[in-house]
């Protein structure tokens, strides 16, 4: 199951106390203090982890608690430190704090392997033997270790790929993606096939590939949740590059392109600024003598009304799918 969002609750563990403790040696009858400090707490640890590619261990999970730090002992012993919590979450995830109804940005998790501390456990307390003096040489005072305090978060999933499919429903993005990659999305005749993104790797040559997204289907009023509306339009900010996938059969192609980056423009005005392609699909359930005359006149409105080029392409016959690959991977080369 694919879960991009999540609430939780974490807190870093407390600070071990420190104590009060007296030398007790045979044939040393006054021994000093020797009150040992208190462990350190374990602090709160996001790893990002390629691996992980869903917050669905975090949907349900709702509480993570640190080890607490070990209280000190005799002999001037320090109470070992509690055990870190690890979190490991997928690359794209974004981490808020909530305090009060505010919402501010902790961290972004965008590379493998990295460590990012969230919550620092609590300091050990002082043992008595920090407070002998000259003139107070068996001190009866420790102090208690601090007490960390438990943090709301929220856990944003937005998918890293290189390419990100957009279009609307039915227009033929599943399909493509599973002829271009490995991937295996569910793929049938009506609207909303895909209910989920769903991320595919595209060789191009023997050591040049890219990922790509599959988006659920756009509709226009999307920025505004209609349909499957903002719950993925998330996932297209993260893309280096979008490609629009218009179907051949759309009333008119180059309103439909405009409509979808409408959208993407009132959900977020700086994915206007991306680099993309444009595919017109399905072409090949045209009649074969009507291809090529349908091709050159939607070529030419889009070149004469919005100034794009588009590439002609079907899934099914494989019609310039390897040209396609190249003039992405090209375009993404570029940027």
């Amino acid at each position: 199951m694919f879960i991009d969002y999540a609430k939780i609750r974490v807190k870093a563990g407390n600070g071990g106390n420190g104590v009060i403790s007296f030398r007790r040696e045979k044939f040393i009858p006054k021994g000093g203090p020797d009150g040992g400090d208190g462990g350190r707490g374990g602090n709160i640890v996001v790893i990002g982890d390629f691996n992980v590619n869903t917050l669905l261990d975090y949907r349900y999970s709702r509480k993570f608690h640190a080890e607490n730090g070990r209280y000190g002992s005799g002999a001037r012993k320090t109470g070992s430190s509690g055990a870190p919590l690890i979190l490991r979450l997928p690359l794209g995830t974004e981490i808020f704090n909530i305090t009060d109804g505010e919402r501010v940005k902790l961290a972004d998790v965008t590379v493998h392997g990295e460590e990012i501390v969230i919550s620092r456990g609590g300091h050990g307390g002082k043992g008595n033997s920090n407070f002998a003096t000259p003139t107070n040489q068996a001190p009866r005072q420790a102090t208690d270790g601090r007490k960390t305090e438990e943090m709301e978060l929220e856990l944003v999933l937005k998918l890293m790929a290189d390419v990100g499919l957009v279009g609307f429903p039915n227009a033929g993005k599943s399909t493509l993606l599973s002829v271009m990659s490995a991937a295996r999305p569910k793929i049938a005749d009506y609207e909303f096939t895909t209910l989920e993104p769903m991320l595919g790797v595209v060789g191009v040559g023997e050591y040049q590939s890219f990922v790509m997204a599959d988006i659920p289907g756009i509709i226009e009023g999307a920025h505004m949740g209609k349909g499957l509306g903002i719950q993925f339009l998330k996932h297209i900010q993260r893309t280096n590059m979008l490609l629009f996938l218009i179907d051949v059969h759309a009333p008119d192609p180059v309103l439909a392109y405009q409509t979808l980056r409408a959208e993407l423009f009132m959900y977020d005005s700086f994915m206007d600024k991306k680099p993309h392609l444009i595919a017109i699909s399905k072409i090949d359930t045209l009649p074969e003598e009507e291809q090529a005359g349908k091709i050159e006149e939607i070529t030419a409105r889009f070149r004469d009304e919005v100034g794009e080029e588009t590439i002609a392409v079907s899934s099914v016959s494989a019609f310039n799918i390897q040209a396609l690959k190249y003039k992405l991977y090209s375009t993404l080369q570029q940027q």
